[in-house]
């Protein structure tokens, strides 16, 4: 049985949406973050690190959201229904499965990071604090973070999906674009109607259901 360690408000929305996709038979063990935002202990008794996704296959527990879309598409999409069959497509597959983590959601943390910084320092050196965070961010993040929307926009002009037909590249891509999409409400046309396009699609919305039903 395939079992999702899946917490609130994380990456593991992910899964859930692809074993929704996949119509898989699974079972979710659900974790509430501590008041700090972090996961609960109980995580690094699934794995080491104590990171959201895991899944558990089996004897196998595995971790990271590109390695879990991988392990059940390979393994349960018999059809090739959710990863592109032509060498060129399958090539985009592989690009935006890697880029989502390696080069996007780093500058989206840093960004949270650096806007947090101030809130969590003594009042007295806040001042200075603010003006290292706002250094850091219009010096470092956000030139390369329009850089990467500016790619990302072109792209999606051009596309409806990110590797041909919607494949588990767009539930990979579907995070980071869906943070920057509420943040910056409208800013974005093409990553907008990007999210609006994956958000209608009905095991998205079964997931999105799930979820609430098990924050509830």
């Amino acid at each position: 049985m395939l079992t999702l360690h899946h917490l609130e408000q994380s990456r593991s929305f992910r899964i859930l949406w692809a074993l929704e996709e996949l119509g898989a038979e699974y079972q979710v063990k659900f974790y509430k973050r501590l008041p700090n935002f972090s996961g609960p202990p109980e995580l690094k008794a699934v794995h080491p690190l104590g990171k959201a996704p895991i899944l558990t296959d089996g004897e196998q527990t595995i971790a990271e959201s590109a390695v879990i879309l991988e392990h059940l598409q390979e393994s349960l999409d018999a059809a090739g229904q959710f990863a592109p069959k032509n060498a060129a497509e399958r090539q985009q597959y592989r690009y935006w499965m890697h880029y989502a983590e390696a080069s996007l959601m780093p500058l989206l943390v840093m960004q949270l990071v650096m806007s947090n910084v101030p809130k969590h320092v003594p009042w007295l050196i806040k001042p200075v604090a603010q003006k290292i965070s706002q250094g850091v961010k219009a010096g470092f993040v956000q030139p390369r973070l329009k850089d990467h929307i500016q790619f990302l926009e072109d792209y999606l002009s051009a596309h409806d999906y990110f590797a041909g037909a919607f494949s588990f590249a767009d539930i990979q891509m579907g995070f980071p674009l869906q943070a920057m999409q509420s943040r910056a409400p409208g800013q974005y046309p093409q990553i907008q109607a990007f999210v609006q396009r994956i958000s209608s699609r009905p095991a998205f919305q079964r997931a999105l259901l799930k979820e609430k039903m098990l924050n509830s």
